[in-house]
């Protein structure tokens, strides 16, 4: 099946009360057992299991071509899953550009418990290959990477990464399972923080991994779930299962609108620089075309020429766009990133994120006009 009519019906469940065309929501935290103590429906309790979860779960893995996925109430939730799954004195290797949280959260609270943690430039695949340690378990790669959009090999580090011994991990979260699927390329774990694209729509929170193989880290995974309690609700499951039926249109919407908008951005002369993978300018342009043949999102960063001080003046004159932080709903945001990350942050000060959405480009480009001329 194609991935349009996959998206709307592999998280279909059969109705049998009404037979309903919409998918029904089970709020219910415990499932009826029967006289011999079984559960006909396969369900026993919500944070183990439930049909919207099951579902939603379905229609990830079906997208990503993944053996099986898990559905958690976070994307940090479900990058920590599979961080716990590594043992005391285990080493993750970690983009030098990326979510930050990510990073964070291995830097903070896992590296504490006994992993150990180091960044590198996942673009540069001697740099990685350098970076290897005796104990590495991991490679955690983020393609399209959070803010600066810069793109790792995922074929190439999955290469290295199996010739080692180590597993691969990438988030996903940008590029979605529409414009690029990593376990094609040799990823053995894929993430998303459904929050975004998946969801679409700004009003759920939520994370998954989906897994290549059906092995003794999926299983480990499903206990980190089961037993941490990071399980996602039924509404949030029935919400982003319902995100999924429009996901392919929205993103090919979307991108198409970023890549207008970033080739004339790219021309504005108050704009030092651009960064969007499906423009020829970008440095890893060959790469995008070959990872994301079909679309390369619709992130775009952009640096204004001047300092920070120009830059939030630029964002504050925006009238459609929405100063917030997230990315992937319909309506369009705009983000000082290096003011979210903190004093310690490398990104750079005249740097704006911008998360397109579904308004019509011409009104997009108007707005941006007026506040870079403001």
């Amino acid at each position: 099946m194609k991935k349009e009519t996959l998206a709307i019906h592999a998280t279909h469940i059969q109705d049998e009360t009404a037979n309903s065309v919409a998918t029904p929501i089970f709020l219910t935290t415990t499932f009826e057992r029967s006289a011999d103590g079984s559960y006909p429906k396969g369900h026993m309790y919500s944070r183990n299991s439930n049909p919207n979860r099951d579902a939603l779960e379905k229609g990830l893995a079906a997208l990503e071509g993944g053996a099986r996925a898990f559905a958690f109430g976070s994307g940090l939730a479900a990058v920590s899953a599979v961080f716990q799954c590594l043992s005391k004195g285990d080493h993750i290797l970690m983009p030098e550009v990326g979510y930050y949280a990510s990073y964070k959260l291995a830097e903070e609270i896992m590296g504490p418990w006994g992993l150990e943690v180091s960044q590198v430039d996942m673009s540069s695949l001697p740099a990685i290959e350098a970076a290897i340690k005796p104990n590495t378990r991991l490679i955690w790669v983020e393609t399209p990477a959070n803010p600066l959009l810069s793109l790792s090999d995922i074929e190439a580090i999955a290469t290295l990464a199996h010739g080692r011994g180590i597993r691969v991990g990438v988030d996903n979260t940008i590029a979605t399972p529409i414009f690029q699927n990593p376990l094609a390329l040799g990823a053995d774990i894929v993430m998303h923080a459904t929050t975004k694209y998946i969801g679409g729509h700004s009003d759920v929170l939520g994370g998954a991994i989906v897994v290549k193989e059906n092995d003794a880290w999926s299983e480990r995974i499903q206990r980190v779930q089961i037993l941490m309690g990071a399980t996602q609700n039924p509404l949030d499951c029935y919400l982003l299962a319902r995100g999924l039926k429009t996901l392919p249109i929205r993103m090919r919407e979307q991108a198409t609108s970023a890549l207008d908008l970033a080739k004339k951005l790219e021309n504005h002369p108050q704009i030092a620089q651009v960064h969007y993978p499906g423009l020829p300018s970008h440095p890893q342009y060959a790469l995008a075309m070959k990872q994301m043949p079909m679309g390369q999102s619709a992130m775009i960063s952009i640096q204004i020429q001047g300092d920070e001080t120009r830059a939030r003046q630029v964002a504050n004159a925006l009238t459609l766009f929405t100063q917030a932080t997230s990315l992937g709903g319909v309506e369009s945001l705009v983000e000082h990133r290096r003011s979210i990350e903190g004093p310690t942050s490398t990104t750079p000060g005249n740097l704006l994120r911008l998360s397109i959405g579904l308004e019509h480009v011409d009104d997009l480009w108007a707005d941006l006009q007026q506040a870079l001329q403001s």
